[in-house]
């Protein structure tokens, strides 16, 4: 290995050459460099594509067995055909062990049901991450040519040892797909999975905020959408053979498990060390796509007016800045969950909140209180139930 100490600015291109390594000591600025990749071995800013990739962020809770956006923010499950629901948690990360010494104390999930019925043709169970058009489009990889690479790396553990799968999918027409494996997984043991992927001239990403690229972990699907499809390829989506046929031991497996954390997708061919991003960083970013607003009891909800004798109506400024799209309400309801209190009166909010006039900015909600009001009055919604809780989402 050579070490190259600079302590001079480089103003002219240089000629280097290196065959067996450098290592860069001192205060160094270097103006022009003629090289294809330079890996730093500290920090690079905004270069990971992946928003809470390290599992920190997990706004609607920490554990569900409901399929889709549940638990760790951006990251959701894909599940059908099971027997017993599969469980997503936000998992600890065990002291101790690599990633832990490499700073990711929070993991995603997925915890087996007892799949009685063996493994269905239909059956799947899945962990997908979705990125929107333009951030592909302009994150720098020229990936209409094959010689411009983007690098996926991730930390795994199964229970289970066995080969699992990863299909990445672009979403606008026409669709392509590459599908990647894991290789053998030792059970219970954390394995650095690191895979470079070329760019094709098929591939299309609009400039715009819809899905761009999807991301598949395929812990199990069966033999309905699977079958002959190539390793490290891209070629025409096909949601019948999504990757090659899979190994059930995992999915038949009482109570397995399957985790992942560390997920980084960034541009080039060589894998840089995880991009870690403080919780108030990774939280704004997660807000663009869901924003809980307020969680448990007696949590204030909105500040709001009498349009008339029977609505109620307020303005929401999304508190957490605007949002990839105009949202929707993702509330729980329940007899006696939210409260309008207006001067003397209380009334129960036990119908379904009402949102219009929405932008990515801003919206227009209305509600139908269980008494009249006094046209004109003004009052303030307040949760009344400690599983009560009011958010917008605008996910892919």
């Amino acid at each position: 290995m050579s070490t190259l100490k600079v302590n001079t600015i480089l103003s002219e291109t240089p000629t280097v050459n290196i065959t067996d390594g450098l290592n860069v000591t001192g205060v160094s600025t270097v103006a022009t460099l003629n090289t294809t990749n330079i890996v730093n071995s500290t920090q690079l800013s905004n270069r990971n594509l992946i928003i809470n990739g390290a599992m920190q962020v997990a706004q609607r809770g920490t554990s569900s067995t409901s399929t889709g956006y549940n638990s760790v923010d951006r990251f959701a499950t894909s599940i059908s055909g099971t027997d017993e629901t599969p469980t997503q948690a936000q998992a600890d990360v065990a002291s101790g062990t690599t990633p832990y010494t490499l700073g990711f104390r929070k993991s995603f999930k997925i915890t087996n049901g007892n799949q009685t019925g063996g493994a269905g043709t239909s059956d799947r169970v899945g962990i997908e991450y979705k990125i929107e058009a333009q951030d592909m489009a302009n994150c720098g990889w020229n990936y209409l040519f094959s010689s411009s690479y983007i690098t996926f790396s991730y930390w795994v553990k199964s229970s289970v040892a066995q080969n699992f799968y990863v299909r990445f999918k672009s979403s606008d027409s026409p669709s392509q797909a590459y599908a990647i494996e894991t290789g053998s997984l030792s059970a219970d043991t954390w394995t650095k999975i690191t895979k470079t992927i070329p760019g094709n001239s098929n591939i299309v990403f609009n400039n715009d905020n819809g899905e761009g690229l999807s991301i598949t972990w395929e812990i199990f699907r069966g033999t309905s959408q699977t079958g002959t499809r190539p390793l490290n390829a891209w070629a025409a989506s096909d949601n019948a053979t999504r990757t090659p046929n899979q190994t059930s031991t995992w999915y038949t497996t009482n109570d397995a498990t399957f985790e992942i954390t560390g997920v980084q997708l960034e541009v080039g061919s060589v894998a840089t060390p995880f991009e870690h991003r403080s919780y108030a960083d990774e939280l704004k970013r997660c807000s663009r796509y869901y924003q809980k607003i307020a969680e448990g009891n007696q949590k204030a909800v909105a500040f709001a007016f009498n349009y008339n004798t029977q609505y109620g109506d307020w303005v929401l400024q999304y508190p957490m800045g605007p949002m990839r799209t105009s949202p929707s309400i993702d509330m729980v309801q329940g007899s006696d969950y939210y409260h309008y209190h207006g001067g003397s009166q209380t009334c129960n909010l036990d119908g379904a909140f009402i949102i219009e006039q929405q932008q990515n900015t801003q919206a227009n909600i209305y509600f139908d209180p269980d008494a009249s009001l006094t046209a004109g009055g003004t009052g303030y919604i307040k949760t009344h139930n400690a599983s009560a809780y009011f958010a917008i989402s605008a996910e892919l």
